[in-house]
């Protein structure tokens, strides 16, 4: 076990030396012995909450990391934050919570370690926001970190088939299209979540979860397993041990996360057709870290990486069966045997992705990944989108989608609720273009996803038609829907100038999202154009609108790593 110099870990401040002797007699009053409080301090942050079964596991696990720490000569000190559930906020003015969480998460994340003079961090975390949030506090603050997924839910059986919330969401469609009667609806809502753990689909959650693997802050594999398997505590444990390792080698997050890492990333996602959210949360992870990695720079990784894991929504697999088929890093070797991966970059295990995958052979015997000779589509499962109707761009999920090319009229909503209930009427045509604004950053607040909406057009079994927002959608959302168009309304783009009626062209293959009107019009809708009153003036959801930057930065509050005065790391 290696020896720690306290007189080099910010810890000092707050155990070593006479002056001291008041704020360790608050440790000593918390039961610790006197070789404890001269040992490191390591962050044990958790998201679990009652909120919602995202949560649920995640004290549990924590124990195990707290094990972890100990065993390797390190003293835990465990504390929660908030989550925001998006599968419960979702559909509502809850939603506006939930991007906004995220840097209320990374910012408490922080504020504890400063106050608290904490040397390293194993963080846990369980759903959509969360995950992103701990990594951008371990890339702000640049201590010693391992981050731990918190495990997707087991899928629930419904008629013979595995069934996930989406299919709950979708089956609102069906209800209100007349295709499933509310009993059916009723038993299905009571056995699509049959216990703890995060959405099994490749939603936010889980495709955050292997971005935190593939960018090296996740031990390999930890991903994978439910989080009813008890499997997850040996990861948790792991974490708690191999934090006191980064500790002792000084493996710091920024060592780990370099521009190439984010490129590994940026590929794992596009390789199984993950969440668009990707594009806005490793964005803001790079920006934590100090490297410019914006939605255009993710989707030119986008558009090299072959589609090669078939992950529901736009596939047939769930994250369980990922982890059965080899997990993240089965899918990795496929990516690295093609010369695609970055191999020389380092991870937690204190070794590279090469070193970590060199005994690991791909096994064509299952059937969740392919080999990138045998990948469903020769580009990743989500391109960006470009042209005069999105300027600072826009992104969509193309994973398992024939239609990607639509021309048709505008339908103008200014929320969701009003297109959603639009939607619940069947009150619009085939060919529209329905258009969700006043959604974004700044002028939702809070960038909401839509997954009622386009689950609600799913459900009816609607084909030619496609939505279009400068908000956000959900990992599970599949159709011909754009999110993330910017400007966004709030800051007078080409989304706030669109009338009904207006031509509309979608070209996913292409990458282009035009609308037919002349740059004249356009300037002059533009000077025409007034600004809704803000929906918030108090509380912290205002003050993300009057901080938040735009969706293609990753819709950031704050200055990253190249702004920083001192690393908390060096205090």
């Amino acid at each position: 076990m290696p020896k720690f110099d306290k007189s080099k870990l910010p810890s000092r401040h707050v155990t070593e030396g006479p002056s001291r002797a008041p704020h360790r007699s608050y440790y000593y009053a918390m039961g610790l012995t006197e070789a404890e409080i001269h040992q490191p301090f390591v962050g044990v942050a958790s998201c679990w909450n009652e909120a919602a079964p995202c949560n649920i596991a995640l004290m549990r696990q924590a124990q195990s990391a707290k094990k972890g720490v100990k065993e390797a000569g390190g003293t835990p000190r465990e504390f929660c934050t908030i989550t925001v559930t998006d599968g419960i906020a979702m559909g509502h003015e809850g939603m506006r919570s939930s991007l906004v969480s995220r840097e209320v998460i990374a910012d408490s994340v922080e504020l504890t370690m400063r106050g608290h003079c904490y040397d390293a961090l194993v963080g846990l975390a369980g759903c959509d926001k969360s995950l992103p949030a701990m990594m951008m506090a371990m890339l702000r603050l640049n201590v010693p970190s391992v981050f731990l997924y918190g495990g997707s839910i087991m899928p629930g059986r419904f008629h013979g088939k595995d069934v996930t919330v989406l299919d709950v969401f979708e089956g609102v469609g069906q209800n209100a299209a007349g295709k499933m009667p509310d009993s059916e609806l009723c038993a299905l809502e009571k056995v699509a979540c049959p216990g703890a753990g995060a959405c099994g689909g490749q939603f936010t959650a889980n495709t955050m979860a292997c971005v935190a693997e593939a960018i090296g802050l996740a031990l390999p594999y930890s991903s994978g397993p439910p989080a009813e398997i008890l499997a997850r505590d040996d990861f948790a444990l792991m974490a708690g041990q191999t934090v006191m390792d980064l500790l002792a080698k000084n493996i710091r997050p920024r060592m780990i996360c370099t521009r190439e890492a984010f490129e590994n990333a940026a590929m794992v996602v596009a390789s199984t057709g993950g969440s668009t959210n990707a594009a806005l949360h490793l964005p803001a992870m790079a920006n934590e870290a100090g490297i410019k990695f914006d939605l255009f720079d993710v989707a030119e990784i986008f558009k090299k990486t072959p589609y090669i894991a078939s992950m529901k929504p736009g596939g047939k697999y769930v994250a369980k069966d990922l982890w059965e088929a080899g997990g993240v890093p089965m899918l990795m070797r496929a990516l690295l045997d093609a010369g695609l991966l970055h191999g020389d970059c380092m991870t937690v295990t204190g070794k590279t992705v090469a070193e970590n995958l060199k005994d690991l052979k791909f096994n064509p015997e299952q059937k969740v990944i392919v080999p990138v000779s045998e990948a469903h589509a020769p580009h990743g499962g989500l391109t960006s989108l470009k042209g005069n109707f999105a300027p600072e761009g826009g992104i969509v999920k193309i994973a398992g989608l024939k239609h990607l090319y639509h021309r048709g009229p505008a339908r103008v909503f200014d929320c969701e609720e009003d297109c959603f209930d639009a939607v619940q009427r069947r009150d619009y045509k085939p060919g529209d273009v329905l258009v969700i604004r006043w959604e974004g950053p700044k002028g939702g607040p809070g960038m909401r996803e839509m997954l009622s909406t386009t689950a609600a057009l799913y459900g009816q079994g609607v084909e030619n038609i496609a939505l279009i927002t400068d908000g956000r959608f959900s990992g599970a959302t599949r159709g011909l829907c754009v999110g993330h168009v910017g400007p966004e309304a709030a800051d007078a783009g080409p989304i706030g100038l669109v009338k009904d009626g207006d031509i509309i062209v979608i070209d996913a293959e292409k990458g282009l999202l035009n609308i037919e009107l002349s740059d004249e019009e356009l300037a002059a809708r533009k000077q025409a154009f007034k600004p809704k009153p803000p929906g918030f003036k108090t509380g912290a959801i205002a003050r993300f609108a009057k901080n938040v930057g735009p969706a293609r930065d990753g819709a950031v509050t704050t200055p990253g790593a190249d702004q920083e005065v001192r690393c908390y790391a060096d205090i």
